[in-house]
């Protein structure tokens, strides 16, 4: 992933981000409220060695003095030196519980210990850390003494602890920062793993990962397709009607290797959008002086005919099986050069008459009776019936929702496609999300434009005539 992938992964989890964010320092802050307050003070001591009168024995004792700096540094948490302060302070504690609030470090070169105690209590913290200090110099002088002439070795306190006025925990704007960058990362590690897992095709960038077929059209999600599937008809100045004339113009230039303009619209999975694509591919066909038919192929579960709110009664599987004739099965829609040609029964072996030498004798007719011919043929992965179709067509239009289909079912359905030896004009991503922008953006501010100066055109014209 590149740096501009990580960016669109942080924009689309922006509201995970902020509440992981808000959540983590919440958290900080709690933590920061319930822990008990905990206080630091501070012991130095100096080690030194007694003796020498000639300058080599000065160096001599002072190299002894560095190397025994750290012994004495970790002398100050053993049991000896801290059974000594626990019975001096009499705490609550054993040595070993006492230990785990007791630390020694040498400062660095030099030959001065530095012991630090924590509690809940400043003043106790101040008792411990002076009493280990001076525990510690009694066990040095034990274990260091050389008989009668004593230790050659002293430890003194040079700097005694002073009472703490703040607390080293908790630190809230510390913890709140923590909690902060916690609650970050979290939501990074969740999003990244979502993107990795989410094998969804949603924009155009997902389909380039499965093919490089072009993308001949786009159209955002519309709330109200259901009830205005026919959108070129019913608002022929609106952005998704441009959108489609677009598709119309690039279909136009794609190169057919000497076949009609004969497509069949099909997608991956159901509930894509390939009837309403069809449907309105067609009107926009119609309305630039084309002669189209379309024809509803998906013997399974047709849609053409509510959509174009005609008679399906009697329509294609009627045809093919002689039952009736073309010019009576063929409906001619509105006064444009529409036709269509609904499914009729649905039979028992749809795949079988798609495949059928009917259906080919049928298309060559159709072929030199229309401009343009289009299938609206059932989805590729449930049933063959598209494929089948497609390879005696001029290919296969791939209509792709934003959202729906995964890029493992587009690959294998235009496997399908590639084993029958069917071509495919394009891919067709439908449901975009508006936030996504699209290739008409531009377009469709300029048509409501329009749309709104014809509205104001009007009202106009009415109030003259009034006057």
């Amino acid at each position: 992933m590149e740096l501009s992938d990580y960016l669109r992964v942080l924009r689309k989890n922006l509201l995970l981000l902020l509440a992981l964010m808000l959540t983590g320092v919440g958290a900080g802050a709690l933590v920061a409220a319930v822990q008990e307050p905990v206080y630091s003070a501070q012991t130095q001591v100096f080690v030194s060695t007694q003796g020498g009168d000639t300058s080599a024995e000065l160096v001599q004792g002072n190299s002894f003095t560095l190397s025994r700096v750290k012994t004495y540094a970790r002398l100050a948490t053993s049991q000896g030196v801290l059974d000594r302060v626990v019975a001096e302070l009499d705490l609550d504690a054993t040595a070993r519980e006492l230990a785990g609030s007791v630390a020694a470090s040498p400062l660095l070169d030099t030959t001065i210990i530095e012991i630090s105690a924590v509690s809940e209590d400043p003043a106790v913290a101040v008792r411990i850390a002076d009493a280990v200090a001076a525990s510690l110099a009694t066990t040095v002088a034990e274990i260091e003494s050389a008989g009668e002439q004593g230790s050659p070795i002293r430890l003194t306190t040079v700097e005694n602890a002073v009472v703490p006025e703040d607390p080293i925990s908790p630190r809230p704007l510390l913890n709140v920062a923590v909690g902060a960058v916690l609650g970050i990362a979290l939501a990074v590690a969740i999003a990244l793993l979502r993107e990795v897992l989410d094998t969804r095709i949603r924009d155009e960038r997902g389909l380039k990962l499965v093919t490089d077929l072009p993308i001949v059209g786009s159209m955002t999600f519309d709330s109200k397709a259901k009830q205005r599937p026919l959108v070129v008809h019913s608002d022929p100045l609106s952005p998704r009607s441009e959108a489609y004339r677009t598709l119309r113009t690039n279909l136009q230039f794609v190169e057919v290797d000497g076949r009609s303009r004969t497509f069949v619209v099909t997608s991956s999975t159901p509930s894509e959008g390939k009837s309403s694509t069809a449907a309105n591919l067609a009107l926009a066909l119609a309305d630039a002086g084309e002669t189209v038919i379309l024809i509803d192929a998906d013997l399974r579960k047709p849609k053409v005919a509510e959509y174009m709110n005609i008679d399906g009664s009697v329509g294609l599987t009627d045809v093919l099986i002689g039952r009736a004739e073309l010019v009576d099965a063929v409906q001619m829609w509105g006064e444009s050069s529409l036709y269509v040609l609904p499914s009729g029964q649905i039979p028992p072996n749809p795949s079988e008459l798609l495949g059928s030498k009917s259906m080919q004798a049928l298309i060559t007719q159709l072929e030199s009776e229309f401009d343009w011919v289009l299938f609206d043929a059932p989805p590729l992965l449930p049933v063959t019936d598209a494929a089948v179709l497609a390879r005696h067509t001029a290919g296969a239009i791939m209509v792709v929702a934003s959202g729906r289909a995964t890029r493992h079912q587009l690959d294998v359905a235009l496997s399908m496609l590639e084993n029958v030896d069917a071509p495919v004009a394009g891919v067709v991503l439908t449901m975009l999300p508006a936030k996504a922008g699209n290739a008409y953006g531009a377009y469709g501010a300029y048509g409501e434009g329009y749309a709104l100066s014809k509205a104001t055109a009007k009202a106009k014209a009415k109030a003259k005539a009034k006057a």
